[in-house]
């Protein structure tokens, strides 16, 4: 597969894409609040946040779909409202919402998103290579009503890459969409990547965000309340935790009395045969905490350790936002 950059900046330090300090409200619901962000060329960008926490809102004032009621968004240096064009031009947004013409073919619907930006036959050879890459070769002549939903959201991609943009934002590219699938899709984007394509991902699954992003962004409540880079989110104190999973002979409806206050402290969860402690690497050594257990009258049968990883520092992250 090839992938091509369209643009060549004089300056190569200019930021993919620069926000400074956007807001945006609806009524009295404050969606963004002075949000600030520098996404660098060549990089695989996380935007991560619950539902409601602004990405959606900053994503759609990114493709000049929705106009910030204060602060500057930018593209390659292009302002995205005084110089719309070329921001455009720079940026493929694959969007959420599988929103297509029922009535024409997948290469029909790529033909007509190339001529949105002036592009005609000369641009039916990139057409074919977009096809191929995402396995829609057989598919091409085909109507979009006629497609599964994963099929469409390939097409999804083809089209926000048929102006073969320098700046990738894909929105949950992978949602409902079944594991081949994801995998292809996480193949193809990480070889756009490599070929030098800025990528920014939104996703749920936070595995996803994990294998794939080397910098995170989380979003909650209209502000960025982390930013770094992943091996930095999974080396902090948040994934310093391990999770221990026991199995136990019988079901328990309570924990014994018998069981030390120290190790209760580390029960986060417990139903019927299953116990989820959770231990402190440097500190709680699980042969002691086993012992403690056993001491307590509960027989052990199976058990299973997990480390710490994106999904911790997310959920510790943004409940600890929502309860301040």
């Amino acid at each position: 597969m090839r992938c091509f950059i369209i643009s060549v900046i004089a300056n190569p330090m200019t930021a993919a894409i620069s926000i400074n300090n956007v807001k945006k409200s609806y009524g009295s619901l404050d969606a963004l609040k002075g949000v600030d962000l520098t996404i660098n060329r060549g990089e695989f960008f996380g935007l991560l946040g619950p539902n409601g926490a602004g990405k959606s809102t900053l994503i759609n004032i990114i493709a000049g779909l929705a106009n910030a009621d204060a602060g500057s968004v930018s593209v390659l240096g292009h302002d995205v409202v005084g110089d719309y064009r070329q921001a455009r031009q720079a940026l493929g947004v694959v969007p959420q919402e599988l929103v297509f013409d029922a009535f024409f073919s997948v290469r029909e619907v790529l033909k007509i998103q190339s001529g949105y930006f002036g592009l005609g036959r000369e641009n039916d050879a990139w057409i074919d290579e977009l096809l191929e890459a995402l396995a829609l070769t057989d598919k091409a002549d085909v109507n979009m009503r006629a497609l599964s939903g994963g099929m469409k959201r390939r097409v999804l991609i083809a089209q926000a890459l048929v102006h073969k943009p320098e700046v990738v934002i894909l929105d949950e590219p992978t949602a409902g969409v079944d594991v081949e699938l994801r995998k292809l899709l996480w193949n193809f984007v990480e070889q756009l990547n490599q070929k030098g394509h800025t990528i920014v991902l939104t996703t749920h699954y936070l595995e996803e965000a994990e294998k794939l992003c080397d910098q995170i962004a989380i979003l909650n409540h209209g502000e960025v309340i982390a930013l770094d880079t992943k091996a930095s989110l999974l080396q902090s104190e948040i994934c310093n935790k391990l999770h221990l999973i026991i199995k136990t002979a019988e079901p328990m409806a309570q924990l014994p009395d018998a069981l030390s206050p120290s190790i209760r402290d580390k029960v986060k969860h417990l139903d019927g045969c299953q116990m989820r402690l959770e231990l402190h690497k440097d500190k709680d050594v699980i042969v002691d905490v086993l012992a403690a257990i056993a001491d307590a009258g509960i027989k052990v049968v199976d058990l299973e350790t997990e480390r710490a990883d994106l999904e911790d520092v997310f959920v510790e992250l943004t409940s600890k936002k929502a309860s301040s």
